[in-house]
Formats: structure tokens, sequence, C-alpha cells
């Protein structure tokens, strides 16, 4: 194995015109059929104090309310909770990943999404729509309309396949973090984002209502994400008979093309796990030789077998498949679920490839 470190030079690969320049064509891509689930609002329990539990932080607007007003805030122990901070990073992570050629950056939700700004050009990049609105809004107004707007082709797409929504202008641009939490999972799952959510997320909303003149308290529980068990969840909990028949099926699919190369499959939870076979599965698939130094042929630990999974995920990118939702280190983990995603995923792109 040639002794340069392949770290840096997955770079070189992707500027290689001569590797990359044998695809044939732009590869077939398949949606899977879009199933979007219902937010579901549970654990309504009423207090109906007429004080306000000390816990919350209630700014000078959440009391000047007209009778019969109410206001929602997250209640500041749901802020602290560890699966919920999960969620943000992984939706800003997102977020980023999404809109890395317009070189936004977005650190934190409530500030930089409020405005409208970010929103119109994640709509944008995700549904392909130009939207038409001003570019550049200062003021409230201006940036209200905007995400009026954006909201509205938003609503017209998540409405139609079911979705309740759960977030307003209003409460957007007042940076309620729950509405803007709620609007980003909402999209994520409704363009299918290349991204695993964190199960069962739920947080404590205090809604605040002035009956009589006086505040009164009220706890709702709000489920920000439910569960994302797929097919393969089900067949590896529910149908161990079929998942047999599909693992027979890959096991085919996968060394008809490693037989060029006289390389067997016997077990797919291990034998994919240091990316190797991945790798060399992507090039024959594509038709082209992937040079050795950009990736390392017998990984040595854990960092070099994570390389080789994250190289074989951008071949398939370079082919025009999405970015798979398993982890490179799932894979590596031997993590069935996250394996069997991928080369199903293979499987269903390339089935007819000779």
């Amino acid at each position: 194995m040639s002794s340069h470190s392949p770290a840096g030079k997955a770079a070189r690969m992707r500027k290689d015109e001569s590797l990359l320049g044998k695809l044939g064509g732009s590869l077939a891509r398949r949606k899977r059929s879009r199933e979007v689930s219902d937010l579901q609002e549970e654990g309504k329990h009423a207090i109906n104090a007429p004080l306000i539990p000390s816990s919350a932080e209630l700014h000078p607007e959440d009391t000047l309310l007209e009778e019969n007003a109410e206001r929602t805030m997250l209640d500041p122990t749901s802020r602290e909770d560890a699966k919920l901070k999960d969620l943000q990073r992984v939706l800003i992570d997102w977020v980023n990943n999404e809109l890395e050629e317009e070189r936004i950056i977005v650190k934190d939700l409530e500030e930089d999404l409020y405005d409208g700004q970010v929103l119109q050009k994640l709509f944008e990049k995700l549904s392909g729509r130009k939207l038409n609105v001003a570019e550049v809004t200062q003021s409230e107004i201006g940036q209200k309309q905007k995400l009026q707007t954006v909201l509205e082709a938003v609503n017209e797409l998540i409405q139609h396949h079911g979705w309740s929504t759960e977030w307003s202008v209003d409460l957007i641009h007042s940076k309620n973090l729950v509405a803007i939490i709620s609007l980003l999972v909402g999209l994520a799952v409704h363009f299918q984002a290349a991204v695993r959510l964190p199960e069962h997320v739920s947080v404590q909303v205090l809604v605040v209502k002035k009956k009589d003149g006086v505040l009164h308290a009220t706890h709702v529980t709000k489920e920000l994400t439910t569960t994302t068990e797929d097919a393969f969840d089900t067949l590896l909990d529910h149908a161990p008979d079929k998942l047999n028949i599909v693992k027979k099926s890959l096991i085919t699919f996968v060394n008809k093309h490693l037989n060029k190369l006289n390389l067997e499959v016997t077990e797919l939870e291990t034998q994919f796990a240091d990316g190797v076979y991945l790798v060399l599965l992507m090039g024959l698939l594509e038709n082209y030789f992937v040079p050795l130094y950009n990736f390392y042929l017998t990984p040595e630990n854990f960092e070099q077998k994570v390389h080789n999974v994250s190289f074989a995920f951008e071949l398939m990118q370079d082919g025009g498949l999405k970015k798979p939702k398993a982890r490179p280190e799932d894979v590596v983990n031997l993590n069935l679920k996250s394996t069997l995603r991928v080369l199903y995923n293979l499987f269903t792109n390339y089935k007819n490839r000779e």
C-alpha cells in the first residue's frame, strides 16, 4: 500500500477529471414515497393556577396581555434538556450544510432565523423555487412580510400532505424556539433530509392567559419529533424471516460486482465496516478505478475506517445519490440497520447495472 497519507487527498480525486469523467450521464434518482407524519400535541394537563410558576422567566411583554389574550413560552427546564440540545445541533448542522454555497452560517436558531432571511434561502434551496421577496429587510414590517411569504409557501406544501403547522409569522419573529424547531423539523421530514433526527423529543411549554385581569398558567407538552422507524427497523424487530430474504438479495447484488475483483461477501454486518468494499463497489458500479492513495486499503484503526466509509459516501453523492442518512461511524460500529440502509440505496439505484 502507498505510504502517502490519504488525508486531504480526497479533494484531489474530485478534481481529477480523468477519474470521474467516465460517468455516463446522470443517474436515475429514485425518490421514496414521501410519508409525513403529523406532529403530535400530547399530555395536555392544565394547572389553572392564578400564579405563574417561579421557574418561568417572564418578560415584561408577557404580563402586558389584553383580556383573554395568551402567550406561549418554553419552560426553562426544557431548554436545558439534552435531547432538545441535540435536536438543535442536528438542525443547525443540516441548515448550514444546505446553505454552504450561500456562505450562510447559523449558530443560534432563535437569533439567526427569526427575520426570515435564512428561512427564505433554505426553502428556495430545498424546493428549487424562487420566492418573490426583497433580499434585505431591516425593518420589522419588511421582515414579517418576508416571513409571511416564506411561511405561505411552506404551508402550501406541508399542509397538502397532512402536516399540522405549529408556527406563525408572529411566533417565528418573536424568536419562539418551539415554533422555529417545529418548522425546521417539518421541512426536514417533507424534503427527506439526509439527517437522522433524535427521536421523541418533547418539551414543556408554558401557556400564559389573562382572564378577569389575572394571569393563568397552563403547561402543555409539545412533541417536536416522533419516531424515525423505517422499513429496516420493522424488518429487524418484527420480521426476521423477511430480513434474511433482503440480506440474501443484497449479498447477491454486491457479489455480482465484487466478483469482478475476485472478492466475495458472505456477511453484510462485518465485511463493509472498514469501508474498503464500499469504496471498491462504488468504483465498479460507476466504472472507474479508485486510486489507492484516496483511501486505506488495510485500515488499522477506527479513524481510518471512518475515513474510508466517508469517502465512499462522497463517491455516492458524486454519482447523483442523496447523502446517506446513516453516519459513517455507525457503519464502522457494525450497526446493521445503517449498513443495510446504505447497501439498499445502492441496490435500488444500480440493481440493473451489469
